[in-house]
């Protein structure tokens, strides 16, 4: 089968960001950000408007180039590859956009076979395989033949989702794959990417302004502010943070606050989870006093 080579198996990925700083003109946008995206996990990008993540995600694809440090993937140097280096390591990278970005014109199985057509040696019928095999795994299985204006847009985003994994990527970028769908069909994209990501072991990056996946979905989060990363933690720390600036933007609403208060009452009923608390505290304690 020609796709064998794509396949992730037991390896991991990760991203790590070192140092990097971006500005246009005097405008300081990235100050001197280090970070890591983990492999096998949902990583978050969140922040403000004109917090940075934005560009930050299209630094790391290349879409951008930093102006000082780097972006290594799984070691890898990404920063100083050469055009046909970066190309190369772009086929292992999956994109799922905003506008989820389908041809019209194409028909949802000529979508999702685009990245097959550019990148494969595979023959027509391992492709349409494929193809079906991405589209059963999102339940689109029935709307291959339909265009993009036939279906919905929560369909759009998961026919993006199918052709985002169809060559079994070990990365995956998600700019704000819920922007303009209703609630429950953001639970069903969250849920996807997830379990998608968990059952490829792919390191998974989501650029969001949605605080539901940020609670549910939150494997590692990475919170920006004015340019520098404010917070590094998942979604269970952040229930817990003293961190004032990430807490005014998460909770900034009065149902929000009460709904951690809860979480955090939920929380401490589960005694693994009191006594892991316990020693991040003591833990915490102890590098203060080191510092001290």
């Amino acid at each position: 089968m020609s796709f064998q080579h794509l396949l992730p198996g037991n390896l991991y990925y990760m991203i790590e960001l070192v140092n990097i700083k971006k500005s246009f003109g005097d405008r300081e946008i990235l100050k001197d950000v280090t970070a890591t995206m983990e492999s096998g996990k949902v990583n978050l990008i969140i922040g403000a408007s004109g917090s940075g993540k934005t560009v930050m995600m299209k630094c790391m694809v290349g879409l951008m180039e930093v102006d000082a440090g780097h972006i290594q993937y799984d070691k890898q140097n990404f920063t100083n590859l050469d055009v046909a280096g970066r190309k190369e390591l772009r086929k292992q990278i999956g994109m799922l956009f905003q506008s989820s970005a389908l041809f019209d014109s194409m028909t949802v199985e000529q979508n999702v076979m685009f990245p097959l057509d550019m990148f494969s040696m595979g023959t027509l019928r391992e492709k349409k395989k494929r193809v079906l095999e991405c589209l059963d795994r999102v339940n689109l299985k029935d709307a291959a033949k339909k265009l993009p204006a036939e279906i919905s847009g929560g369909m759009k985003k998961r026919v993006g989702i199918a052709r985002a994994i169809v060559l079994n990527p070990k990365y995956l970028f998600c700019d704000e794959p819920n922007s303009g769908l209703d609630p429950q069909t953001s639970l069903v994209i969250d849920q996807l990417i997830k379990e998608l990501t968990h059952e490829n072991n792919m390191t998974t990056v989501i650029n969001t302004h949605d605080m539901n996946t940020v609670m549910e979905s939150g494997d590692h989060i990475v919170y920006m502010f004015q340019g520098q990363k404010q917070w590094e933690g998942n979604n269970k720390d952040i229930i817990f943070s003293k961190d004032q600036k990430l807490n005014d933007f998460i909770f900034a609403s009065e149902f929000l606050r009460e709904a951690k208060e809860m979480r955090q009452m939920d929380m401490f009923k589960d005694k693994d989870w009191r006594e892991q608390f316990k020693k991040q505290a003591e833990a915490g304690s102890d590098e203060k006093k080191a510092a001290e």
